[in-house]
């Protein structure tokens, strides 16, 4: 027998009206205007039976098909290999970044002195499970961008600094959750002295979800 509505994740429910959202929307049934108020109810409700009232008027069920593209769309960068076991970021009086496309070295030690530093891996390919970021920053700034589809580890030591960690409960929202322990993990430690570290995504579960729906509608239209 299935168990009951009430009983099951309400990770898992949600995850499946999205889907259905998505599945609805690239294939014409709803406008971008009810699929985005839908969505972003999707994300914020915490009731099973509300979730599930926001596609029963929907016409299209979720095939696995669909289901083996999103979690592809929405997968980490990460193709298995061999990767560099040390990648430098020396910034002394100046600023660098390390953004785009671009392949994550075993360990990145990133020292920041009286400068800015960038490292943004949202669009970065990782072939390790996992990633060391190793910083040093006195008088700087470091911002450090994450793709919501990774772990991420904060374990940096402050001295008159702060480690901003914007990183949402909700960021996760829309992904396989079961996967979880599958993804890269990203460790950062060190010292901030007289200095911070922002952790953020760049680039909102939303805004992936709804790109990844555009994507597919332009293929079914």
């Amino acid at each position: 027998m299935a168990v009951i509505l009430e009983d099951r994740p309400i990770e898992t429910v949600r995850s499946e009206v999205i889907d259905q959202l998505i599945m609805n929307y690239s294939h014409g049934e709803l406008s971008y205007e009810a699929f985005e108020r839908r969505l972003d109810k999707a994300m914020e409700l915490q009731n099973n039976k509300d979730l599930v009232q926001l596609t029963e008027d929907l016409p299209l069920a979720v095939d696995k098909a669909f289901v083996e593209g999103k979690k592809q769309g929405l997968a980490p960068n990460y193709v298995p290999g061999e990767a560099e076991d040390v990648d430098y970021m020396i910034d002394v009086f100046s600023g660098s970044n390390r953004r785009g496309m671009w392949s994550v070295a075993k360990e990145i030690r990133c020292l920041s002195i009286f400068s800015g530093t960038e490292i943004d891996f949202t669009d970065a390919k990782f072939s390790q499970r996992e990633v060391r970021v190793k910083v040093f920053s006195l008088f700087s700034g470091i911002d450090i961008h994450v793709p919501e589809n990774i772990n991420i580890v904060s374990k940096a030591f402050c001295i008159f600094g702060a480690v901003d960690n914007h990183l949402s409960s909700q960021s996760s929202q829309g992904l396989d959750i079961a996967n979880a322990t599958n993804r890269p993990t990203l460790i950062i430690e060190g010292f901030s002295i007289f200095s911070g570290i922002d952790i953020k995504i760049k680039r909102s579960m939303k805004e992936k979800l709804v790109s990844l729906a555009d994507s597919l509608r332009r293929l079914f239209s």
